[in-house]
């Protein structure tokens, strides 16, 4: 990260306030950073995040007495409702105590760039992080040597689940490729069953999924390349992963238009879809909200062509430049709070994710948390587009883009526009 180019301005990413209701900007500027409260801002409102986060906030008010952590999260959009509340509390000098971002070259640069964030090297030194967390996902917060947030959680983005009952009926196996995936696909259509799950109400779930299509496609090594702009956009691996794309589309639910990711989900826990392509939030779904037991009732493997590589998205938390005094003083005795073993074991496996720590103890997670553990300590990493891993500008214009292409199905029109986005936002 810091290699990283200035690339992009702080609110090109972020969606246009008119999409936020009254009422969520009135919820944001109420609680402001009063000397005796944490003023905590997020976009975990569903019921396995929000109840994850509540054990943080638990944690942190027993340590200090008198106390108060008021939660003030924005639902909708994968946190783009939040982020455009967000960008109107710091543009008026009314910043949170700390806000969920994602690491990455999103985001988080973009706060920085602009000043907005401030180094917690001293924290990294006081609490011992720096051998608490590998090097690899400290480069994703580091800027010119400084370090900018504290990671909660790791999420492995490139994840098939499917409903056992379904696969073991017709005797099918997780597809590792996409000619098992098509094939399986078909088995199951032919019996009446949507094939695979998908929600696209906030705009980022088509992106997710062409993503892992795209990493599964070109592979990692020209993964890489594409999203540190050394490779072009409109080569035959971009061409060939959209039109994988396309055809796993026709094989999708036709309202996925009108459904939120956790209804995806909740269409694989029914049985009335046998797959999902969702990161590893799908798993406080099927677990936390749906009660349903892993290896039992749903199962899991990387999306096809992607075993051994984990697309990484992880959650952090850091400190408004602009905090001064006693606000600022909680609000770093908060991030303690979020980077300790303690807070991180038991939260994450209420949320379905696991601790990016590397003395969290596998024993603290279930079948599904062990295994993404694994995989995150001896796999190599690499960011996903959506999930904090490219710049504001660039992911708005993908996930724009997406849009229109789903719809028109014009994959060099489709490229064209990935082209000339990745000029006007360079990727580092």
């Amino acid at each position: 990260m810091n290699k990283w180019k200035v690339a992009s301005s702080l609110g090109t990413g972020f969606i246009s306030l008119s999409l936020v209701s009254a009422t969520a900007l009135t919820s944001a500027y109420a609680a402001g950073s009063s000397s005796g409260q944490v003023d905590l801002f997020s976009w975990w409102t569903g019921k396995a995040s929000s109840k994850a986060l509540q054990t943080v906030i638990n944690i942190y008010e027993a340590q200090h007495k008198g106390q108060k952590v008021v939660n003030d999260a924005v639902a909708g959009g994968a946190g783009s409702n939040a982020k455009a509340v967000l960008a109107s509390r710091m543009e008026a000098g009314n910043p949170p105590s700390t806000f969920q971002v994602h690491v990455g070259n999103g985001s988080l640069l973009s706060w920085i760039q602009a000043g907005d964030m401030t180094p917690l090297n001293f924290l990294y030194k006081s609490q011992g992080w720096y051998k608490a967390f590998p090097k690899s996902l400290l480069n994703l917060m580091t800027v010119k040597g400084n370090i900018y947030a504290v990671p909660i959680d790791m999420q492995r983005a490139n994840v098939l689940w499917y409903n056992t009952a379904i696969f073991k009926k017709y005797k099918l196996s997780p597809p590792s490729t996409f000619a098992a995936f098509f094939k399986d696909a078909a088995i199951l259509k032919s019996h009446g069953i949507t094939p695979l799950a998908l929600a696209n109400h906030g705009n980022w779930e088509t992106t997710l999924l062409w993503s892992d299509v795209l990493l599964g496609t070109v592979g990692r090594v020209e993964y890489n390349k594409l999203m540190d702009g050394k490779a072009s956009w409109t080569s035959k691996g971009v061409v060939e992963a959209s039109k994988n794309y396309l055809k796993m589309m026709t094989y999708v639910n036709s309202d996925y238009e009108a459904l939120h990711w956790a209804q995806a989900d909740g269409l694989v826990a029914d049985g009335k879809a046998a797959m999902n392509v969702m990161g590893d939030w799908a798993q406080g779904y099927f677990t936390t909200t749906a009660g349903l037991k892993p290896l039992k009732q749903f199962g899991w493997a990387a999306t096809p062509g992607t075993k051994g590589v984990f697309a990484a998205v992880s959650d952090a938390f850091g400190l408004p430049s602009k905090l001064s005094g006693k606000a600022k003083t909680n609000a770093i005795n908060f991030l303690k709070v979020v980077g300790s073993a303690k807070a991180q074991t038991e939260f994450n496996p209420l949320k379905g994710t696991f601790s990016p720590r590397l003395d969290a103890n596998p024993q603290s997670y279930d079948a599904y948390g062990k295994d993404a553990m694994k995989s995150y300590k001896k796999d190599p990493l690499v960011l996903v587009p959506g999930q904090g891993g490219l710049n504001p500008g660039f992911t708005t214009a993908l996930e724009n883009a997406m849009s229109v292409f789903t719809s028109n199905k014009n994959v060099n029109q489709f490229l064209s526009t990935l082209a000339s986005a990745a000029k006007t936002n360079p990727l580092p």
